[in-house]
């Protein structure tokens, strides 16, 4: 036999025969399948939450005015009390968790069972009470926990490493709250991944698209949004395409810049001082900011803005010019608040209400450039344009627009890295700053001898002996 043949034999018997590997492998499917699960739960309980409060908004238009601070006082005091490391978007964290820089001992500050078993429910009361935020950053941190708790059950020297089990859980979270398998693995290249070990890991990747599956096999092959159907595209939404790219690019540079300074405590403005001094105060204050701006706008700034966002994709609500300015503004209030808020949906519904603003302007059809602005808004604020160029690709009718996207992901994604420091990880270094030094183990000092004493100088030694001079007598 060849050695080439011997070693595929070799190969084949490790990969077949090892105990360990399929230990491994059981493990990982295991914990993929539970976290899709756990996402899918997640979807249901905030679905049902923000359903309740649009009953109550519904039965008792004034009520948000006293429930929203309520419910946002509530959740701000819990997290700050008990679980202050699920604040905000909770993809920060599993970034910080993956820094090479956070110890094992670090890492479960930011990731863990408590954790994931905090922002659930929390982010649902959030939801309850009306708040502007989405659901998938949350499910990338929940859908991590599960996974990293999986590490105890692997075997010694396993080849999955506790930083591959954290990056297939918040990319998994990400397959799932979309229904998109293809979405989760690209969030995972592009945002979460540090180094191509990471990326090239089959089993990994395997852990992602399992997930997204679960999550599909339940909810059905739908969309998040729905189905774009766009129609018939040619050059005449070559400029306006254009306009709408730039436009919410700029809006998401701004809006990352805005978010990172809010969270940052850096600013000595007078609201950044109470949100210091008295962050429930803060937050009760944020909360009644969002159910005035809830009520201006007829209620459609409440919750994640998935509702009204399909209402305007499918041609049964126009939304009016002044929706996009305030549903991002209760949106970065809500996340500068510190409850435990995602960006996504939200970002999607403001790109869209921008691309539907244009279309407004430029009288070209909207449908198609709320889909462009859809991808640009994500694509700058989250600064991921092939991941926010794959998610709204799911949710269009066919192939006519997959240029298009990606060309909006980009240019929006240009603009908004001239104005703004990339979001997430900006805050990943804002969490890992808090951290203590690291301290090294110190080895105790054994005892150093005494050097030996100098040698005492020796006595002067006696002059040399010279011979006398003996000189020839005189004459």
């Amino acid at each position: 036999m060849r050695k080439s043949e011997l070693r595929l034999v070799a190969a084949f018997r490790r990969e077949v025969y090892d105990w360990r590997l399929w230990l491994e492998r059981t493990v990982v499917v295991s914990a993929a399948v539970v976290a899709g699960l756990t996402v899918v739960g997640f979807t249901w309980l905030c679905e049902w939450t923000l359903s309740l409060f649009h009953r109550l908004e519904g039965a008792h238009a004034w009520s948000p005015l006293l429930w929203t601070p309520l419910c946002l006082a509530t959740v701000v005091w819990l997290t700050r009390r008990y679980v202050p490391r699920i604040a905000g978007s909770g993809i920060p964290q599993v970034m910080a968790a993956l820094d090479p820089a956070c110890s094992a001992d670090q890492r479960s500050g930011f990731v863990s069972m408590k954790l994931t078993l905090a922002k659930i429910p929390l982010t649902a009361l959030g939801l309850l009470g009306g708040l502007s935020l989405g659901r998938e950053g949350p499910s990338v941190q929940i859908a991590a926990g599960v996974m990293h708790a999986a590490r105890r059950w692997l075997p010694a020297r396993s080849s999955v490493t506790p930083q591959g089990l954290l990056l297939a859980g918040g990319a998994a979270g990400i397959a799932a709250a979309f229904n998109t398998p293809l979405a989760g693995v690209m969030f995972a290249i592009e945002e979460l991944s540090r180094s191509p070990e990471q990326r090239n890991s089959g089993i990994v990747v395997a852990a992602i698209v399992l997930a997204g599956l679960v999550a599909v096999s339940i909810d059905g092959n739908g969309t998040y949004f729905g189905v774009i159907h766009v129609g018939t595209i040619d050059t005449s939404l070559l400029w306006p395409g254009l306009l709408t790219a730039l436009a919410s690019g700029a809006a998401g540079g701004l809006f990352a810049r805005l978010v990172i300074a809010s969270l940052s405590g850096k600013s000595r403005d007078v609201f950044t001082r109470w949100r210091h001094a008295r962050p429930v105060v803060f937050a009760a204050g944020c909360g009644l900011a969002l159910a005035l701006i809830g009520l201006v706008n007829q209620g459609s700034t409440f919750g994640s803005g998935y509702g009204y966002t399909r209402t305007m994709l499918d041609g049964r609500a126009v939304a009016p010019p002044e929706f996009a300015l305030f549903k991002f503004i209760a949106t970065w209030i809500t996340t500068w608040s510190g409850a435990p808020a995602g960006i996504f949906a939200p970002s999607l519904s403001i790109g869209a209400a921008i691309g539907n603003d244009i279309g407004l302007l430029t009288h070209h059809a909207p449908v198609v450039l709320m889909a462009l602005g859809m991808a640009g808004f994500l694509a700058a604020a989250t600064q991921a344009p092939l991941t926010a160029f794959i998610i709204v690709m799911e949710m269009v009718d066919g192939h006519a627009m997959v240029l298009s996207l990606m060309a909006s992901a980009y240019i929006a994604s240009g603009v908004a890295r001239m104005l703004s420091k990339p979001l997430y990880p900006s805050l990943a270094l804002q969490y890992l700053a808090q951290l203590p030094p690291a301290q090294t183990p110190q080895t105790p000092q054994t005892p150093r001898p005494p050097p030996p004493a100098a040698p005492a100088d020796p006595p002067p030694a006696d002059p040399p002996f010279l011979p006398p001079d003996i000189s020839p007598p005189r004459s």
